[in-house]
């Protein structure tokens, strides 16, 4: 049985369907009866998704100029 620091690092493997079947279900097994597992697996899944959405998404323009007047600020002050 896997534990849930095993299942975490084992998640990608799993995903892509790179993991032998027997410990595949083994996983599988652990992961549908832990709820901080199953939801972590769920966030895991989301997250390209919310990804390729924030990616997409423009920062408004007044936005832009502060964030950039602020770095610019911070590097100015590290020099």
């Amino acid at each position: 049985m896997y534990t849930c620091k095993d299942s975490i690092n084992l998640l990608l493997e799993f995903l892509e369907g790179e993991m032998p079947e027997e410990e595949a279900r083994h996983l599988q097994e652990h992961l549908s009866g832990c709820k901080p597992c199953e939801e972590f697996l769920s966030t895991y899944r989301a997250t390209p998704g919310i990804c390729k959405r924030a990616m997409a998404l423009k920062m408004p323009r007044e936005v832009s100029a502060k964030l950039t007047e602020f770095l610019r600020s911070k590097i100015k002050s590290c020099s």
